[in-house]
């Protein structure tokens, strides 16, 4: 059993150090475009084996696709993070270019692998693996709203003082201010949360999870990497056991919630296929309104794409 993890900055690392210390695959093939780079860091993780008492083998290549081959599940990491004076339009068509290139190279060696886009702008750029994949769209998928789940639980769990563990929750829409998390349908120990904790609290904690990427970024002035990596081989550990998790996912719809030719987070079932299920949940009004929003914005990218494809 074979997983790759494609970009080995700290991300993907975090992505394949996670898997190996999960025994989640016999072997986990850490890939970069930078000399060396994949090489070291699959090394370092491949030396934390005899410590940390697992077997899974890392190993690291550069540029070289014919490791990858036979893969199971593929994680894409690879893209540039947005400088001073760049246009969204310009970070759009640099990792764009990025995420064309290694789908269509993953593809190539691993034919029958299930794809997890983790690259930013992360709706956009799972749309663009989805294209030049040419697969099934259960195949082709985007790691969002683990995290921002993630993210949720994790201040609930800081107000409410209570482990995390017990928080479920489900949020929709685009990755980004837009998302929607469903406070309706989250709960603590099966409590609903709407009975422990104030409206106006929850409020906030909803607003900073909107923004809890910016955050991150404004602490250490660079994007976050523990929580994404951890979340991604969450997502690769559920297919590759076949657990069937409820996760909150960004899928292509055609015709659910009324949706079509659109990737958006939405709640799915993950398993050995993929995505075996979306999963169509009864929202309010001003649910509805929200994830409307939350379209429009994830629209208005994924044109940006469309429109530098057909000037192609």
């Amino acid at each position: 059993m074979k997983v790759t993890v494609v970009g080995a900055g700290n991300v993907g690392a975090t992505c394949a150090d996670v898997l190996a210390q999960r025994e989640i695959a016999n072997e986990i093939v850490l890939l970069d475009i930078k000399e060396g780079f994949a090489e070291g860091k699959a090394l370092d993780i491949w030396q934390t084996s005899p410590v940390n008492l697992y077997d899974s083998r890392t190993i690291g290549s550069t540029s070289n696709y014919e490791m990858t081959k036979d893969s199971e599940v593929v994680v894409i990491t690879s893209g540039l993070p947005r400088k001073p004076g760049m246009s969204r339009d310009d970070l759009i068509a640099t990792n764009a270019g990025i995420v064309k290139s290694v789908t269509e190279n993953i593809v190539k060696y691993s034919p029958n692998a299930k794809i997890i886009v983790v690259s930013n702008p992360l709706d956009v750029m799972t749309y663009c693996a989805y294209l030049s994949a040419n697969f099934d769209s259960s195949k082709v998928f985007g790691m969002a709203g683990v995290l921002d789940t993630a993210r949720y639980r994790a201040f609930l769990a800081s107000e409410l003082n209570v482990s995390p563990k017990d928080i479920q929750a489900v949020l929709m829409g685009g990755h980004g201010d837009t998302m929607v998390p469903l406070p309706r349908y989250t709960t603590v120990g099966g409590i609903p949360v709407t009975e422990l904790i104030e409206e106006d609290k929850l409020n906030e904690i909803i607003e900073r999870t909107k923004f809890g990427g910016g955050e991150i970024v404004k602490l250490l002035g660079t994007s976050a990497w523990y929580a994404p990596g951890a979340s991604a081989a969450q997502m690769v550990e559920a297919i590759v056991r076949d657990q069937k998790r409820i996760f909150p996912v960004c899928a292509w719809l055609q015709g659910e919630y009324n949706l079509n030719d659109i990737y958006l987070g939405v709640p799915v079932v993950l398993g050995k296929n993929g995505i075996e299920k979306i999963i169509e949940l009864k929202l309010n009004d001003q649910e509805k309104e929200l994830l409307a929003e939350s379209v429009e914005a994830v629209r208005s990218v994924m044109g940006v794409l469309d429109n530098m494809n057909a000037s192609v």
